[in-house]
């Protein structure tokens, strides 16, 4: 272990078999701008699971995912001015990025060719593997860190991280959080229910569209949605045509675009923040009739990410979460790959058995 670095105990991926283990490792030494931080809580994302399946082909194992990290700062580097020992902080996405470029350099890091994510990414320092949350300690610059509102509770707001973030981030960009606007949210998952929340925290109609009827009265009655439209019913689409003047659409599996095009008004904005593997399908003149716009977004700038936790601090958003132990986790991604979440699982990580006693053998590489 080189000197100066840090043990970090957690569970990682070593094949594609996804299957998770226990995982010692050695973090980097903490330098003159980064924070240490110890993990409370870690969300489970859908990219995660992704990625330690290696079904996008760039898993670096072994791989110790989690990128929707909620913990508290230990230590701090001598040149670290935002942060304190003490201090309740999140990790989002990534944890670096060139700071050069023209993304970079006009505040939209996110968009960096060079982003460094907080798991499976090559850290700019070292070229070291990154990574991630689910592990009892994260060494980041300050820069890539975000304060966490203290109206919050900690678990529900891990995945404000990323879920919360990505929906945020694109309804600030094209003005989605006007009061009175009609705001359609494809998909009730993760994504989707958070894009309900704050859709209706800024006084927004929302309505849910979906394949699925049975998700309607979870819809209208416990996220307070507007309406509902079940995505399959012609009738239901059509009578519902042209009425919206934003659709945030959050499903990754393949669907057919052209009847949510149809939902919007002349000029209307379609934002898609779920990745289906298969290219869409849309006709140019499924725009060029209504003067109408696609746009993609990931996740968000650090800034994007600060200003969404004080938006949720002061309205009391957080996600809807299920908590679980290091000792479920596999069995929650088992779960997540077959939606069977509402809405995202919580990885409770400082009440997670980590450590040597707890290691597989063959399970420690420092």
């Amino acid at each position: 272990m080189e000197q100066g670095s840090k043990k970090a105990h957690g569970c990682a991926a070593r094949d594609a078999s996804g299957l998770l283990s226990p995982y010692t490792f050695s973090r980097r030494v903490q330098g003159d701008g980064d924070v240490t931080i110890k993990v409370l809580y870690c969300g489970i994302c859908h990219t995660d699971l992704h990625v330690i399946k290696n079904e996008w082909g760039n898993a670096m194992y072994p791989v110790v995912p989690g990128h929707e990290v909620v913990g508290v700062v230990t230590d701090a580097g001598a040149g670290v001015t935002k942060f304190k020992a003490g201090d309740t902080v999140g990790v989002g996405y990534f944890v670096d990025s060139c700071r050069a470029c023209e993304s970079c350099r006009t505040g939209h890091e996110n968009y960096c060719t060079n982003i460094v994510p907080t798991s499976n990414g090559v850290d700019l320092l070292d070229g070291a593997t990154t990574k991630g949350g689910f592990s009892d300690a994260v060494v980041v610059n300050q820069d890539y860190v975000v304060r966490l509102p203290e109206t919050l509770p900690l678990d529900g707001a891990a995945p404000l991280l990323c879920a919360g973030v990505t929906v945020y981030s694109p309804m600030m960009q094209y003005a989605l959080n006007a009061p009175g606007k009609h705001l359609g949210v494809v998909g009730l998952g993760g994504l989707g229910h958070m894009a309900v929340k704050f859709g209706k925290a800024f006084g927004m109609k929302v309505t849910v569209i979906s394949s699925s009827p049975a998700k309607r009265e979870e819809a209208l009655g416990r996220l307070g949605a507007d309406a509902f439209l079940v995505s399959r019913d012609a009738e239901q689409m059509k009578a519902a045509a042209g009425t919206m003047d934003g659709v945030i659409d959050t499903v990754s599996a393949g669907h057919p675009i052209v009847p949510l095009l149809e939902l919007l008004k002349p000029m209307g904005q379609m934002v898609l923040v779920g990745a289906p593997a298969k290219p869409l399908e849309v006709p140019a003149f499924s725009l060029i009739a209504g003067g109408k716009r696609v746009a993609g977004n990931g996740v968000g700038s650090v800034a994007d990410c600060q200003a969404m936790l004080d938006f949720a601090g002061e309205h009391g958003i957080v996600a809807d979460v299920e908590v679980v132990g290091m000792d479920y986790v596999n069995t929650a991604i088992e779960r997540l790959e077959k939606n069977d979440v509402r809405y995202r699982f919580v990885v409770d990580v400082a009440g997670s058995q980590l450590g040597v006693d707890a290691l597989a053998p063959g399970a420690e590489d420092s």
